[in-house]
């Protein structure tokens, strides 16, 4: 079970006036032994919500419809894996050890992302096109989101991906999640059609940091949601943006360089314990 505490409640500054302020009240709260007491003799998890997020909170609950955009990032979010390390296994192990130390420090946002994404996606030429069918059996879909996306969509609530991943799984994630939006990169494949080249397509945007807030505040504008009605989920350095950007933003079981940076942080075994932050006037009770 989860349990949700306000800072305000602690003692806390009345007013945050940056992320960097939330951030820092934030880790007074979670150095708290008197609440780590508590959650450890209770078995339970919490996640630490800052007066920005209760006020998104508020402007959900009060909306008359009650609906939002949910985003979330795609690797070790909505999935348990990260696609690009399995890329990269069917080289052999020592192209997957390289290709997975780069990513565990980009993840940690030690590296540009752009650049290592680059970098990593060369080491990727000769892979198999055919691979992504071989992929989708491998995937395993993280515990909750198919329960949690459904009581989203239950509301009315529009749902996407935003991935730093490939645009191949992302829209099986689309479908197999049923998802209204799926942005990923775009991975080029050799003239005859048999290999990736280790090329991204030059004529498609990175989905970089940068461009997931992008993408989440143009679909939100799009469907008349107001920002502060919009909910972001990720785990790592290239959705900071994201979920700063967003009413609602959750670093989910995130590296500690994230959760330090993030407006809010979750640490669980399902995904559908976001429903608990959103509260039973969000969701159906059932969940």
């Amino acid at each position: 079970m989860t349990v949700v505490f306000d800072p305000d409640e602690f003692g806390l500054p009345q007013h945050y006036s940056t992320v960097e302020g939330e951030s820092e009240a934030l880790e007074i709260v979670r150095k708290s032994e008197t609440i780590k007491g508590y959650l450890s003799s209770h078995d339970l998890q919490a996640v630490f919500l800052p007066l920005s997020t209760h006020t998104a909170l508020k402007s959900i609950q009060h909306h008359e419809e009650k609906t939002g955009l949910a985003c979330f990032d795609m690797d070790s979010t909505l999935i348990e894996q990260e696609v690009i390390d399995l890329l990269a296994g069917s080289l052999g192990p020592e192209v997957e050890k390289q290709v997975s130390g780069i990513t565990a420090r980009a993840m940690k946002g030690e590296l540009d992302f752009k650049a290592s994404l680059r970098e990593r996606c060369k080491l990727l030429k000769g892979v198999q096109a055919s691979i992504w069918k071989d992929l989708e059996q491998r995937i395993t879909i993280a515990p909750g989101a198919r329960d949690l996306i459904k009581a989203l969509k239950q509301k009315g609530w529009k749902t996407a991906v935003l991935s730093g991943g490939f645009t191949p799984l992302a829209l099986w994630l689309k479908g197999q999640l049923g998802l209204d939006y799926a942005y990923a990169n775009n991975l080029l494949v050799s003239e005859d059609g048999k290999t990736l080249t280790g090329e991204l397509d030059p004529e498609t945007s990175i989905v970089d940091a940068q461009e997931k807030k992008a993408l989440m505040h143009a679909m939100a504008d799009g469907n008349n949601i107001a920002r502060d009605c919009v909910l972001a989920v990720g785990d790592g350095a290239n959705d900071l943006l994201m979920l700063n950007g967003a009413g609602i933003g959750i670093a989910f079981n995130a590296k500690p360089e994230v959760k330090k940076r993030a407006p809010a942080a979750l640490d669980t075994s399902s995904l559908t314990d976001i429903l608990f932050v959103l509260g039973p006037d969000v969701v159906p009770p059932a969940y």
